[in-house]
């Protein structure tokens, strides 16, 4: 029989590890507005070139290349800029008050909001401008054409973030639907290789094979019972790879060892499931179990540069091409699970060598808010 966890595994908890991994972002409450997050530095940068652009093109009609206006552009930037990161910052508080509204009811408030600012600061300038000469319907027409432009740029805009939303809503869709794909084909192959080793057992062993059946179940119920790509933490992960261990080496005995190399603190870090658990499985059917001795399969786990890496590596027959055979189906669905979850920074390597095969998981570690 194989060693225990406890006995082969060799923890090494870092304090380097201060984080857990986590998603990539997923859609939330707040997310289902339209409206960007202007409390973003990010959003607000985009916001003020966008309308520094604006303002010189405007420049640009007014007057012309050859001979152009820049105390114009200055003064236009410096009325628009006053216009549009007011409105980000107001926008940015009422925010929280908007979630769960319609789009038209929200797509209100946003013109109640920029349009009152708009008017406000149009008031301004032209009591500025007027010096000492009298209020006229020429400062009030300028008003009205300042809302006017305003409304129009503002529905333009509104038009376009809606859009680039609905836009994301599609993808994270897609996204969610093809990672269960991917994870509804992982479990049939699980399921039909731990059945034969059930089979293999109830001849020999009616008792021990209750067990595993036993084993089996918690490792369903525990895999089925989220089918999103919300990660799990790896101890978890570890727990069901333990229970499928199990399983197996009562099956091969002692021709199956397992040493843990685990150099990452596992209640901080995640990871999809069943992400490990069918890379260790085709290391023991395609790596152990063809050996008449068994070997040791090792798996290892680390941080490198803010990826997360986990591999597992198993001997091979001498003379045999590792690799060649065998089901990569479990390898190629966790390969483009993991794409799917984390971008093409997240990988799945396979090293054949004359007497080991090694596959080695990589994916960004991030950090909670």
């Amino acid at each position: 029989m194989h060693a225990s966890r406890a006995d082969c595994r060799r923890l090494n908890m870092t304090d380097s590890m201060s984080a857990p991994a986590t998603p990539a972002p997923r859609a939330t409450d707040e997310d289902d507005l339209f409206l960007p997050d202007l409390c973003n530095a990010q959003s607000i940068l985009f916001a003020v070139l966008v309308t520094e652009l604006m303002c010189i093109v405007l420049t640009l009609v007014q007057s012309s290349p050859v001979a152009f206006d820049w105390s114009a552009l200055g003064l236009t930037s410096m009325f628009v800029q006053w216009i549009v990161l007011s409105s980000a910052g107001l926008l940015c508080n009422v925010r929280p008050l908007m979630q769960g509204m319609s789009v038209l009811r929200t797509t209100l408030i946003g013109y109640v909001v920029i349009l009152a600012i708009t008017g406000v600061y149009s008031a301004i300038a032209e009591w500025i401008m007027l010096q000492d000469e009298i209020w006229s319907i020429h400062n009030s027409a300028a008003i009205f054409r300042n809302l006017l432009v305003s409304g129009v740029l503002i529905g333009i805009a509104f038009r376009y973030l809606y859009l680039q939303h609905q836009l994301r809503r599609k993808e994270q869709a897609e996204l969610n639907s093809r990672i269960q794909a991917l994870q509804s084909r992982i479990r049939p192959h699980f399921l039909f290789n731990s059945m034969n080793i059930i089979a293999s057992l109830i001849s020999v062993d009616p008792e021990t094979a209750e067990e595993v059946v036993e084993d089996l179940s918690m490792l369903f119920r525990a895999s089925l019972g989220d089918m999103s790509d919300e990660p799990v933490k790896l101890s978890e992960e570890l727990d069901l790879c333990e229970k499928y261990i199990h399983i197996e080496s009562l099956r091969l005995d002692d021709r199956l060892q397992v040493e843990w190399d685990i150099d990452v603190d596992t209640e901080l870090v995640r990871i999809p499931m069943l992400t490990l658990q069918p890379l260790l499985e085709n290391a023991i059917y395609h790596g152990i179990q063809p050996l008449p001795e068994g070997g040791t399969v090792v798996v290892r786990a680390s941080v490198d540069d803010g990826q997360m890496r986990l591999s597992v590596e198993n001997p091979v027959g001498a003379g045999e091409q590792a690799g060649s055979h065998g089901n990569r189906m479990a390898l190629d669905n966790t390969r483009k699970r993991l794409e799917a979850i984390y971008g093409p920074s997240a990988s799945v390597v396979s090293r054949p060598s004359a007497t080991t095969y090694l596959t080695t998981v990589s994916y960004p570690l991030q950090q909670t808010r």
